[in-house]
C-alpha cells in the first residue's frame, strides 16, 4: 500500500517550499538533510507530506517517550489507513543491575514493565514484516540491542482454518515462542487448553484467538474477548508472533548453551590465575543457574546478557536493533535533533561503564558487554537517508550538510516569533510580578526559568504568598507528577510554572503568552544561544507571546538570539501582510493516555558521580576535576538539571579548597 495522508490542512506559508526541497533531496539520493522549523510552524505536517511523497518505511526518533507519544498520535491521525506504530522502552521503572565495589553493594535489576508498551513494540516489528507503508515512532532506546530479526520472524506461526496441526507440536511451538500455559485467566502472551479448544492471547493484539480442533485439524478460528471469552468475529487465518524479541529457536538455544559454557570455562581460568577465587565462584554459580533455566525453559532472568551467544554474533559485533528490522531503503527522521543526537552519542558509554564493573567482579560473563546500544558510529553506518528536524540544529547536523538547511519560518496560524524585551536584572522579581498581573487579566499563563532548584522553589513560594497560583518543576519532581503538573497548568489550576529546564518537556503550551528568563546574562549551558531560542519558543504558540530577558550585561548568546528572532519576525510579518493573515492562537487537546505514561528510558543518569572523602588537597582537586567532567557531559546531552545539580556540588567543593 502507498501512504495516504488524510488531513483538513493544506500546506501553507513556506511549508510547500520545504516539502518540495526535502523531497527533491531524497529523490536525488542526498543522505543528510536538515529541516530548520520554528516552533509551531507545522514541522510534523511537513514531514508527513514528505513521507507520503517519498513512500518508504519510516523511522522517527524522538528524545523522550512523551514527545514520541505526541508524534505517534499525530502521525496516526494523518495516516489512518497505514500502519503507524510506537516503539519505546517498556519500563515504567528501571533500576539496572549494578555493583558498587567501594561499599561491596550489589544492586539487582529491578523493573516494572508496561504491558501495553510491550504489546506496541511487538506490533511495530510485526508491521515491518507484513507491509511497507509503516511509520514507527521511537525513543532513543530503539538503538538498544534486541533479538535478531531472522530469529523473530522464523518463529512466526501462520494458523489457518482447515490446516492440520499435531496438538503436541503446536503447544511445543508456543512454549518456544515464550508463551506461558495457564489453567485459568488468559493474559497477554499466554495460552489455555480445554479439551479440543485452544485459547491463545497473542503478544501483539488486544484480543485473544480461539482455535477449535477436530482430529488434528483446525475446524474454526475466532477472535474472542480475553476476559469474558465471548466471540468477537470469525477469522480464516492468523499470524502469531513470538512473545518477546529475545525468543530463540530451540536449535539456536542449544548452540548458545554450548558457547556460554565454553566462555565460562575460559573466564573461570582467567579469574583463578589472577587469584580472584571469590569472583570465580560467584560467576560459576550464577551462570550455571542461568544455563539450567535455558535448558529447561528456553529462557532465564537477564537473558539479554547472553544475546551475543543467542544471535551467534562475534565478540564486539554490533547488536541487532529496531533499525535491523527495517528494509535497507528506509527513511529516518530525527526529531529535535539538537537534543536527540547528544543522547544517541551518550548511550553506549553510560551502559558500558556499569557492565564493566559487573564483569570485573564476577557477576557477568564478558559477553554481557555485547548486550548494549549501538555506538554512535555504528548507528551512522545504518542510516540510509535522514532528515534532522529542529528549530536550532546542532553543529553535528550542520557539519554533515555543509551548513545547508531547509527553512520553515512561517507559521500556518500567522503567529510571529515572540517579541523579545531586554530588561535590567535589578529588581527583576518586582518587575516580573507586574508583568504577570497583566497576563493574568487575559486569562493566560506564564513560564519562568531560573538557574537553580532553590531559586525555583523560593520564587514559587514568594508568588504563592502574594496570592498568585504558582508551582515549580525540576528534576526532583517525578515523571508522573511532571505530566500531572503540565496538564493542571494547561487547564488553569494554576497560572505560573517556575522551572530550570522547561525545554525537556517540549509540549505544546498555547496558553502561555509570557516567558521570563531570569539572570539571562549568566552565560552557560542554560543561557546559551540554543537554550534561549528554544526557551523563547515556549511563547510562540500564543498570539500575545512575549519573552523578557532579565540581564546585567549583554552577552554574545543574547545578541545572536535577538538578531535571529528579529530576522524571523520580519519574514513572518511580511508574509502575513502580503497574504492578509491575522495571527490566531490554536488550542490543542490536553488529554492523552500515551503522553501520561512514564517517561523513562534505558539510560539512567539520576545518580551523582561518586567522589572520595576529602583528606588532602590532591583528593579535593581530583574530585573537582571529576565533577567538572561530569557536568560538561550532562550539559552536552542537554540534561541541564543534572548539570546544575553537579555544578552546585562543585561550588561547595571549591569553597573547601581554601581551607584544605
Amino acid at each position: 500500500m502507498n501512504f495516504k495522508l488524510q488531513s483538513n490542512f493544506t500546506p501553507k506559508g513556506d511549508q510547500p517550499k520545504a516539502i518540495k526541497e526535502l523531497l527533491k533531496g531524497l529523490k536525488n539520493g542526498e543522505k543528510f538533510q536538515v529541516l530548520l522549523g520554528v516552533t509551531g510552524s507545522g514541522k510534523t505536517y511537513t514531514i508527513a507530506k514528505v513521507i507520503e511523497g517519498f513512500g518508504k518505511p519510516t523511522l522517527v526518533i524522538s528524545h523522550n517517550k512523551t514527545l514520541a507519544a505526541q508524534l505517534y498520535q499525530e502521525f496516526k491521525s494523518f495516516f489512518p489507513e497505514n500502519r503507524v506504530e510506537y516503539f519505546v522502552s517498556y519500563y515504567d521503572y528501571y533500576q539496572p543491575e549494578a555493583y558498587i565495589p567501594q561499599t561491596d553493594t550489589y544492586i539487582e535489576k529491578e523493573t516494572s514493565v508496561n504491558d501495553e508498551i510491550d504489546r506496541l513494540r511487538i506490533r511495530a516489528t510485526e508491521a515491518l514484516f507484513e507491509r511497507r507503508d509503516v511509520i514507527i515512532v521511537a525513543s532513543v532506546s530503539c538503538i538498544y540491542g534486541i533479538g535478531a530479526p531472522e530469529d523473530f520472524f522464523s518463529m512466526l506461526l501462520k494458523i489457518e482454518e482447515g490446516e492440520r496441526w499435531n496438538l503436541k507440536e503446536l503447544l511445543s511451538a508456543l512454549v518456544q515462542m515464550q508463551y506461558e500455559r495457564t489453567q485459568y485467566d488468559l493474559y497477554r502472551g499466554s495460552f489455555r487448553l480445554r479439551g479440543d479448544t485452544l485459547d491463545i492471547f497473542p503478544a501483539q493484539e488486544e484480543f485473544a484467538i480461539r482455535l477449535n480442533l477436530q482430529e488434528d485439524t483446525i475446524s474454526s478460528i475466532y477472535a474472542i474477548d480475553p476476559l469474558k471469552g465471548q466471540r468477537i468475529k470469525k477469522i480464516e487465518k492468523f499470524s502469531l508472533f513470538p512473545k518477546s524479541h529475545f525468543a530463540t529457536p530451540q536449535e539456536r538455544i542449544k548452540m548458545a548453551i554450548s558457547s556460554i559454557r565454553e566462555e565460562l570455562g575460559q573466564r573461570l581460568k582467567e579469574l583463578k590465575e589472577k587469584g580472584k577465587l571469590l569472583e570465580a565462584e560467584r560467576l560459576e554459580l550464577r551462570t550455571n543457574y542461568d544455563l539450567e533455566m535455558l535448558e529447561e525453559m528456553g529462557w532465564c532472568q537477564g537473558i539479554e546478557n547472553y544475546s551475543r551467544h543467542l544471535t551467534g554474533r562475534a565478540p564486539g559485533q554490533p547488536p541487532y536493533t529496531l533499525v535491523d528490522y527495517f528494509p535497507k531503503d528506509y527513511l529516518l527522521i530525527i526529531d529535535e535533533s539538537h537534543q536527540t543526537i547528544p543522547q544517541l552519542k551518550a548511550m553506549e558509554h553510560g551502559d558500558r561503564s556499569r557492565k564493566e564493573t559487573l564483569v570485573e567482579f564476577g557477576f557477568r560473563l564478558p559477553s554481557a558487554l555485547d548486550n548494549r546500544p549501538l555506538s554512535f558510529s555504528e548507528f551512522l553506518e545504518r542510516i540510509n537517508q535522514v532528515i534532522f528536524v529542529s528549530a536550532t540544529p546542532g553543529p553535528f547536523e550542520l557539519e554533515l550538510t555543509g551548513g545547508k538547511v531547509v527553512e520553515q519560518i512561517i507559521r500556518p496560524t500567522g503567529l510571529l516569533d515572540p517579541e523579545v524585551e531586554i530588561r535590567s536584572a535589578e529588581n527583576q522579581i518586582e518587575n516580573l510580578q507586574e508583568e504577570i498581573e497583566k497576563v493574568l487579566l487575559r486569562k493566560e499563563r506564564v513560564l519562568v526559568t531560573t538557574l537553580t532548584k532553590r531559586m525555583a522553589e523560593e520564587l514559587s513560594s514568594h508568588f504563592t504568598e502574594t496570592g498568585l497560583k504558582c508551582r515549580y518543576l525540576h528534576s526532583d519532581v517525578d515523571t508522573l507528577e511532571r505530566i500531572r503538573l503540565i496538564n493542571q497548568f494547561r487547564k488553569g489550576d494554576f497560572d505560573i510554572l517556575v522551572g530550570i529546564n522547561l525545554l525537556r518537556e517540549g509540549l505544546d503550551l498555547p496558553e502561555v503568552s509570557l516567558v521570563a528568563i531570569l539572570d539571562a546574562s549568566e552565560e552557560g549551558f542554560l543561557r546559551s544561544y540554543t537554550s534561549l531560542i528554544q526557551t523563547a519558543g515556549r511563547a510562540a504558540r500564543n498570539v500575545n507571546g512575549k519573552v523578557i530577558l532579565y540581564v546585567r550585561e549583554m552577552t554574545k548568546s543574547i545578541e545572536e538570539m535577538v538578531k535571529e528572532t528579529k530576522r524571523r519576525r520580519k519574514i513572518q510579518e511580511e508574509y502575513n501582510k502580503k497574504n492578509n493573515i491575522i495571527p490566531e492562537t490554536i488550542i490543542k487537546d490536553i488529554s492523552s493516555e500515551l503522553v501520561q505514561m512514564s517517561n523513562l528510558d534505558y539510560l539512567d543518569y539520576s545518580k551523582m558521580p561518586e567522589i572520595k572523602p576529602v583528606k588532602d588537597v590532591l583528593t579535593l582537586r581530583e574530585n573537582i576535576k571529576k565533577l567538572e567532567r561530569e557536568m560538561k557531559k550532562a550539559a552536552k546531552r542537554w540534561d541541564f538539571e543534572k548539570a546544575i545539580e553537579i555544578r552546585e556540588k562543585l561550588m561547595e567543593l571549591k569553597k573547601l579548597e581554601v581551607f584544605v
